[in-house]
């Protein structure tokens, strides 16, 4: 063998290398989860009187799990409209990570880039789409990155922490939508609170029944959040910035700026993920609107340890989960909130990281820390990408 042959087979080998050790833990965690699911399962049929058990009860709900998520044509169209948020969600708080900064404001980031989308949609709605379309969605962006920019500018300025201050934005938000919709772009004589529908400025639907443009836009987006923090001056400051801020500034950085720009660009992410169900989705607003994606975003970018492309399937999983929930509770009678149990035993695996490696053995990926759930050691999960 050459060695040009032999470098590019060593090459090779190590991006196996580096993915295997930036996915073996997530996988663990999953696996991990489910038998605690299973158990869960099995011990409150226990407690349920009068009630036949069932021992195979963990496999029958697990398999209308799959079967709702993937079983049929419309079942995986169904799991990638549900998947799509989510990856604008698990990117927005990835991001943040990059920069050593919590976002725990994506809920309220998703709110308000559904306003801004929803208002500016429903102005240019007779617009031809090629106009409406980008308008509408590039509002939503705006209105996230707005949403995003205040804590970020209250860590620089006053050093207030961005965990509470983005978890008091999501209120802030909540109010704003509510107030917003109930009065001025409330339809006149709707009998409950609801806006205009967005008309031209709604997603095209590229993937019969419902699959719209947010599809291919989330995967673009999960590849161009990879490239920005690999391949761009500003991606270097951002994981610099991260990983010492004292040495980034010593090394000539703005750490203030970065933490601004990185809080903003995270917040126009969170906006893009609300666009995308307005848009794509719901077409509409209602005083109540709102989902589970702001806080599931915070586990799909645990899972995916900070990584873009991982990103991309851990969303994809978090998404399926939704998307089958359904049929699971119809064939095996087990509550739909038996995803959000999932999602918090992932979580909590999640933060026993450290221990998990040691029992199963698994070694990090080289060049990186472990990850952890807390603010100051957020750049270790996005220190492989």
């Amino acid at each position: 063998m050459s060695g040009a042959a032999r470098t590019a087979t060593g090459r090779s080998r190590g991006g196996w290398a580096r993915f295997w050790g930036a996915a073996a833990l997530p996988l663990a965690v999953v696996v991990l989860s489910v038998a605690v699911g299973a158990a869960i399962i099995l011990v409150s049929e226990l407690l349920v009187p009068g009630h036949e058990f069932n021992p195979w009860l963990p496999l029958i709900a697990y398999e209308a799990l799959i079967e709702g998520a993937i079983g049929s044509p419309n079942a995986i169209v169904s799991t990638l409209v549900n998947t799509t948020p989510l990856v604008f969600g698990g990117l927005a708080v990835g991001f943040a990570f990059k920069a050593g900064l919590f976002n725990i404001g994506v809920q309220g980031q998703f709110l308000m880039g559904a306003l801004g989308a929803v208002i500016v949609g429903v102005w240019v709605s007779a617009l031809p789409p090629i106009v409406a379309i980008p308008l509408a969605t590039l509002a939503g962006i705006a209105a996230g990155a707005a949403w995003g920019f205040i804590p970020g500018f209250l860590k620089a300025v006053s050093g207030a922490h961005e965990v509470v201050s983005t978890i008091m934005m999501n209120y802030i938000a909540v109010a704003i939508l509510a107030a917003a919709v109930s009065g001025p772009l409330k339809v006149p004589k709707s009998p409950s609170p609801v806006t205009y529908d967005v008309g031209n400025a709604a997603f095209p639907i590229i993937i019969p029944p419902i699959g719209h443009l947010g599809i291919p836009l989330a995967v673009l987006a999960a590849f161009f959040v990879y490239w920005l923090l690999l391949r761009t001056t500003w991606g270097f400051q951002v994981r610099t910035v991260g990983a010492n801020s004292d040495a980034a500034r010593y090394a000539g950085m703005r750490p203030r700026l970065v933490t601004i720009a990185t809080m903003s660009f995270s917040g126009a992410l969170g906006g893009m993920a609300g666009s995308c169900v307005l848009l794509g989705v719901t077409h509409t607003m209602t005083s109540s609107f709102g989902t589970t994606v702001g806080f599931d975003s915070i586990a799909v970018a645990l899972l995916a340890r900070s990584n873009p492309l991982l990103t991309l399937l851990s969303a994809l999983l978090f998404g399926s989960m939704r998307a089958g929930a359904g049929l699971m509770q119809i064939r095996a009678e087990i509550p739909v909130e038996l995803v959000d149990v999932l999602q918090a035993v992932i979580l909590l695996f999640l933060v026993l990281a450290p221990v998990l490696r040691r029992l199963l053995r698994i070694r990090p990926p080289a060049g990186a820390a472990e990850a952890s759930a807390t603010p100051n050691a957020t750049p270790q999960p996005g220190a492989v990408i």
